[in-house]
């Protein structure tokens, strides 16, 4: 008898095809569209945004390649305030103007801050039990885990950087060593590496 195949893979498991050549990208239909997008991005951010950001926005909605949230995701780290706000602004405005952005940050902020504040009237009950602290801890273990996983899938997209992967390798290991085990301010780090990054892009892609 012939195998049998293999069982189909779920739909979360599933890796989204790259877009034909000349099809346009998928985009929001509307300002509702992203209030209720961010909105459920939002509520999925327990432990670690980052990891959520990419796969929402880039591996279902489709909305932005990785080589695009790449450097929006820089854009919105250098400026201030939360980073992944400051992403849905950028998002909203892109597709709606001022609308958009508002909508996004509105989707970003409403649902999670009620579920933020019911959280807290619950953890100031209970925040010295030896299980609620327990769990804390292990959040933190999962959240540095997803940061760290998101980062290496980020970290293809630096192939067809114009610096070549072996340079941008090479800032990010700077970058880590400045922050992580010199301990150097991100005030000092950013202009310093960000600015000769960015320098030296220009260089590349000058004629």
């Amino acid at each position: 008898m012939p195998p049998e195949p293999p069982p189909p893979r779920p739909p979360h498991a599933a890796v989204p095809e790259p877009l034909p050549p000349g099809a346009a990208r998928p985009r929001p239909h509307s300002p509702s569209d992203l209030f209720w997008s961010f909105t459920w991005l939002a509520l999925q951010g327990f432990g670690g945004v980052l990891a959520v950001v990419q796969r929402e926005l880039v591996e279902k909605k489709r909305w932005l390649s990785n080589e695009e949230f790449l450097e929006d995701w820089a854009v919105a780290q250098i400026m201030p305030g939360p980073n992944v706000v400051n992403l849905s602004i950028m998002i909203g405005d892109r597709h709606f103007g001022l609308r958009g952005a508002f909508a996004a940050v509105a989707g970003m902020l409403c649902f999670p801050l009620l579920v933020v504040l019911g959280l807290a009237l619950v953890y100031a009950q209970f925040a010295h039990h030896p299980a609620v602290m327990g769990a804390l801890r292990g959040m933190g273990a999962v959240a540095a885990g997803l940061v760290a996983g998101t980062g290496l899938r980020l970290a293809h997209a630096l192939r067809g950087h114009p610096l070549g992967l072996a340079l941008c390798g090479g800032l990010a290991l700077l970058t880590f060593g400045g922050m992580a085990l010199l301990r150097l301010p991100l005030f000092w780090i950013l202009p310093v590496l960000g600015g000769t990054a960015c320098v030296l892009t220009w260089r590349k892609l000058t004629p």
